[in-house]
């Protein structure tokens, strides 16, 4: 559900505060799997 007035008008791309914005995808319009970046694994190569 978009909260942000700012989002409801203009969506999220469009707010000047887009990038610090740290609540767009719980306010705003962005979905909540577009913030998270996905988590790597990091393996360690035994010989």
């Amino acid at each position: 559900m978009t909260l942000c007035p700012i989002a409801v008008v203009a969506g999220c791309q469009k707010c000047p505060a887009f990038s610090i914005c740290p609540l767009k995808s719980v306010l705003g319009d962005q979905d909540k799997s577009a913030g998270s970046k996905p988590k790597t694994r990091k393996t360690s190569k035994r010989a």
